[in-house]
């Protein structure tokens, strides 16, 4: 095995800037797969963690008939003293902190400037709450005993061209099918750095919200954050209840899941596609080589190499080919991560449902880095088959002539 090794170093080494440029190729081909991974898991994994912050918490309590879809208002689909339970659910260890929400419909118009929107009902002092405080960029955070301010985001301030302290004119849909009219005055603008979210949420204090909305004392959910999300299903088990029915962050993120999902099965379709074109130049490279080596190819089977060395020979330059390319690749790979991690990827409002951030920033992970570089020396050295097969099965004398 040691003299096969030794035999396949020196016949790359006749051609070195050949087999450069072919374990090069292999590792750029490694590099754009490992860089590809990366930014699939940090985009989902930003949207997933983005969405629990922002909409969905880890869990959510709600009443058995509350639909989303229609931001019911109805008092029977609604929890009442929502207080109350927030304040029992806050006091179980693994909480990290509970809050009521109320979710309406509405309409924003400034002058000649109208669009719809979604009103989140908040207890401004709730922890749950940091990433909107957070993100004030103007003005200030809404009180809770405010009754003429809101807190919008940056992308509809500038789509509606107002300022902290103007006025909007605000509609609201009430439950009991009404719709109420206020002119309110911007307190603050926020940003959370997602524009899906930013471009539609409008934030009350939830007395506010109520009142406007005349569901005193109700609130559509109580959102929960944890301090760790593997205790979901302890919390979950603990908050049973006959009245209502509790979600964790995995049934409310479905949709995320089987994007990922299906991502995943596109990336495999991905890798075979980029491995496919490299696999080609490695092919390529040891046909040449075979065609160039058939006299020597031929004196090594008339002095009694058997095909199976012979073919073991160029699965070995194959190896280290493979193996000089999965070294530039990964190099490669993980430099191209740690700066993209660094200064994110910008893709702006990508007309989405699910929470995407204006950046991705890749997450490499080290079971996606470890299966792409199997992946890749895998297919690599099937590859390599084909040109060590056609080399095994010369016949000696033919060989010895040149092939001819």
């Amino acid at each position: 095995m040691n003299q096969l090794v030794k035999m396949a170093i020196r016949d790359l080494g006749r051609n070195r800037r050949r087999s450069f440029f072919s374990s090069l190729a292999l590792g750029l081909g490694l590099a754009l797969m490992i860089t590809m991974a990366a930014v699939i898991k940090g985009e989902m994994s930003g949207a997933m963690d983005t969405t629990i912050r922002l909409q969905s918490g880890h869990l959510q309590i709600r009443a058995k008939s509350y639909e989303e879809s229609k931001t019911s208002l109805k008092w029977e689909d609604l929890v009442e003293n929502p207080v109350e339970i927030a304040d029992q659910i806050a006091s179980l260890d693994p909480v990290l902190a509970a809050s009521p929400r109320l979710f309406a419909s509405g309409i924003v118009s400034v002058r000649d400037k109208s669009t719809g929107v979604r009103i989140f009902g908040i207890d401004p002092l709730s922890e749950v709450n940091a990433p909107y405080r957070i993100g004030l960029i103007e003005g200030s955070f809404v009180n809770a005993d405010d009754r003429e301010g809101v807190l919008i985001g940056q992308p509809l301030a500038e789509k509606l061209g107002v300022k902290v302290g103007e006025q909007i004119n605000l509609s609201i849909n009430t439950s009991d099918g009404d719709v109420n009219e206020q002119v309110f005055i911007i307190r603050g603008i926020y940003s959370t750095r997602t524009n899906a979210f930013d471009s539609l949420t409008v934030f009350l204090p939830i007395a506010k919200a109520q009142t406007i909305t005349k569901t005193e004392n109700h609130a559509s959910t109580i959102f929960v954050l944890l301090k760790d999300k593997n205790q979901t299903d302890a919390v979950i088990s603990a908050l049973q209840s006959s009245r209502y029915e509790v979600l964790d962050w995995i049934n409310m993120n479905d949709l995320i899941i089987k994007t990922e999902e299906m991502a995943n099965s596109y990336m495999n379709l991905f890798y075979l596609i980029v491995l496919g074109i490299t696999a080609t130049v490695i092919v390529n490279t040891l046909i040449m080589s075979v065609f160039e080596r058939t006299r020597e190819i031929g004196i090594l089977s008339a002095i009694g190499m058997k095909s199976r060395s012979i073919m073991a020979m160029f699965l070995a330059e194959t190896s280290l080919l493979a193996i000089g390319g999965i070294v530039m690749g990964v190099i490669l790979g993980l430099f191209a991560v740690g700066y993209l991690a660094k200064v994110g990827i910008y893709v702006g409002n990508m007309g989405l449902t699910m929470l995407f951030g204006n950046y991705i920033y890749p997450e490499l992970t080290f079971a996606d880095a470890l299966k792409t570089t199997i992946f890749a020396f895998i297919i690599t050295l099937l590859a390599g088959i084909y040109p060590a097969v056609i080399a095994s099965r010369m016949e000696p004398v033919q060989a010895m002539r040149g092939g001819k």
